[in-house]
């Protein structure tokens, strides 16, 4: 026969039912306390799904004020007047600076010696001379044709009233009967051939006059031609002298002392020191809105100078623009060409104006968003941004002044809506 368990079962006895109604309001009460203080807690867990440590983020705080954009950067100073002397004809170089002089206007910086200019210039001298005489000799031949002419002009004139009387007695003697009419017919025609050699010499002096004006005419021009190809060869000659265009200083030369130069070769350089500028390279994107005429500051040698802009590029170099300043006012002392200056240009102030600090948010969200610090989590918010200077940046919409935004650092968020910011 096989036993059962009965001999090891134990009959137990129920706790007493006050005990355990009190213990079940003790744990729902302690419940009720871990929910109380996690209650916090929960409800940025239930928002947020990552959490960040404050100082891995960059946080600037929107303020209202003034936002000045500029560009600053370095420059050196230039001359705004700086010419380049070339030769205006081959010749040997006989220096009479060295860089550095300082120099006068129309002071004679180097001195070019060109045989073949004046050897062509004697030439061409002496065919002005003989151009000279001709037109001399012209001038004598029509004097003379001139006075030919007029002698035949009066013995025409003479003989012409000496046919009128011979006529005027010819025909009171047939009146007196004391001579043919065949003496007065002869008479009549000697006055008629008179008449007609009378008219003949006045054309024949117009004509002669007319030609020989035209050959003196002739003469001259050529004579003059050919003192316009000496006058020309003169100024060549005098070109070979070269002077300074501006009181300053010789700046570099491209030459040296009985070195043989080609035309239109490069000599040297003056710098007019009178007229000082700084040059200063700007960024692409900051060049299109420089504007001549724009304030700016310029700083060295321990001063402050204000200036303007007075010229900008038109060409883009290197994704940079060339701009230049000229002094406002009196130019300083003791400045030198290339020498280095701190440059600023203002663009644009605006007064009361929502700003924030620059930074990577503007990239990472394309300028429409960011993340703001709000009960100890990161929210993102659609905002609206302006005007940009070098450190700050407008706000247009979305932010209020004194909230904190993080200006760097959240490309880490990955564009989640909110996470936690932990300290």
């Amino acid at each position: 026969m096989i036993r059962d368990t009965s001999a090891q079962d134990q009959v137990l006895q129920p706790a007493a039912k006050p005990l355990k109604k009190w213990a079940g309001w003790a744990a729902a009460l302690a419940a009720l306390a871990m929910l109380a203080w996690a209650a916090p807690s929960l409800r940025q867990q239930l928002g947020a799904t990552d959490s960040f440590k404050r100082e891995r983020l960059t946080l600037a705080t929107v303020e209202q004020g003034t936002l000045i954009r500029d560009v600053a950067g370095e420059g050196k100073v230039v001359a705004a007047v700086s010419p380049t002397l070339y030769a205006a004809n081959a010749g040997t170089v006989s220096l009479a600076v060295q860089a550095g002089d300082s120099v006068k206007k129309g002071q004679v910086l180097l001195t070019l010696a060109s045989p073949d200019l004046q050897a062509k210039l004697a030439q061409e001298r002496s065919n002005a001379d003989g151009l000279q005489s001709e037109s001399l000799r012209a001038e004598a031949a029509v004097r003379q044709s001139q006075a030919q002419a007029q002698s035949a002009l009066d013995t025409a004139a003479i003989a012409y009233k000496s046919a009128q009387n011979d006529l005027a007695r010819q025909a009171q003697a047939f009146a007196a009967g004391a001579t043919a009419k065949s003496q007065v017919d002869q008479a009549s025609d000697a006055l008629a051939r008179a008449e007609v050699a009378l008219k003949q010499a006045q054309s024949l002096q117009g004509l002669q006059l007319d030609a020989t004006r035209f050959e003196l005419q002739a003469k001259r021009q050529a004579f003059e031609r050919q003192q316009l190809v000496v006058k020309d060869l003169e100024r060549q000659l005098d070109e070979l002298q070269l002077r300074s265009p501006v009181d300053g200083q010789v700046g570099q030369l491209f030459v040296s002392e009985r070195m043989s130069v080609a035309k239109d070769g490069k000599l040297l350089s003056v710098i007019d020191l009178s007229a000082l500028e700084v040059q200063m390279q700007v960024a692409e994107s900051f060049a299109r809105e420089l504007q001549a005429g724009m304030p700016g500051e310029i700083t060295g040698n321990g001063k402050q100078w204000a200036g303007k802009v007075s010229s900008i590029s038109p060409e883009v170099v290197n994704n940079e623009v060339a701009a230049r300043l000229r002094f406002d006012g009196a130019l300083p002392e003791q400045l030198r060409q290339n020498q280095r200056l701190s440059v600023r240009v203002l663009l644009d102030r605006r007064e009361g104006v929502l700003t924030v600090a620059r930074g990577s948010f503007i990239e990472e969200g394309g300028g429409h968003s960011a993340y703001v610090l709000q009960d100890g989590q990161a929210v993102k918010r659609a905002i609206r941004l302006g005007a940009q200077s070098l450190s700050k940046v407008e706000v247009l919409e979305g932010l209020k002044p004194g909230e904190q935004v993080v200006v760097s650092g959240a490309d880490a968020f990955r564009g989640a809506e909110r996470v936690t910011i932990t300290n």
